[in-house]
């Protein structure tokens, strides 16, 4: 059984989620939640499979929600559902860890496959959606100039740019809301990737690539 907490302040909008996938034989609503906080505390109460989370939060937003509870349930699928199509909210969702990102006109039957895919591996994104983030990823790899398998992750390109802004590990894990054992993870990872001995060869990588502006 497939357990689903879904998170959006909105009463009227999860219960109508609520009553959607209720019928669903394989599939639980464990929880519901309308602030980052709620969201957090239920997350690690419940342990659902799958987290619907909205963007915008009265206490903050469900990126924040999203880094948090993955740091420490990685195991656990958050998926948005919001209005948002602005570029930089895809790319912050997605970069928090997040398997996909949806929008709210979508229709009933199209979100119950979604959750299913979702469950089963896959991501979840609108096509929209889907051709924004395959142009972000291209231009990524043409600004890193590295081969396809030595991409670095989205979350990878965050750590590397808070590494040229010279950011320790502590500031680094405060910033993107990860631990610091995370950071020093993603740290040694990037550094294997391209080839660097140190952190202030990823600096230096870092700007003259383009990831981050110069001094």
């Amino acid at each position: 059984m497939m357990k689903i907490l879904i998170v959006d302040d909105h009463v009227l909008f999860r219960e109508g989620l609520a009553a959607i996938i209720r019928p669903q034989p394989d599939i639980e609503i464990a929880g519901m939640a309308g602030t980052v906080r709620e969201a957090i505390e239920m997350a690690r109460t419940l342990k659902p499979d799958i987290i619907l989370m909205d963007f915008n939060l009265p206490d903050g937003n469900g990126v924040e929600a999203t880094r948090i509870i993955l740091d420490e349930q990685p195991d656990c699928k958050v998926v948005f559902l919001t209005m948002s199509e602005q570029d930089e909210d895809l790319f912050a969702a997605i970069r928090s860890g997040a398997k996909g990102y949806m929008l709210k006109n979508m229709h009933p039957p199209e979100l119950v496959a979604a959750l299913r895919s979702v469950q089963q591996g896959e991501s979840a994104l609108s096509r929209a959606m889907t051709l924004r983030l395959m142009d972000e990823l291209s231009r990524t790899k043409k600004a890193i100039g590295r081969p396809a398998e030595n991409t670095l992750t989205l979350r990878e390109l965050d750590v590397l740019r808070a590494i040229a802004t010279g950011m320790s590990n502590q500031e680094i894990g405060s910033h993107l809301f990860i631990s610091e054992n995370t950071v020093k993870f993603h740290v040694h990872s990037l550094l294997a990737k391209l080839n660097l001995s140190d952190r202030k060869e990823a600096a230096n990588f870092a700007k003259e690539h383009g990831l981050v502006k110069g001094d």
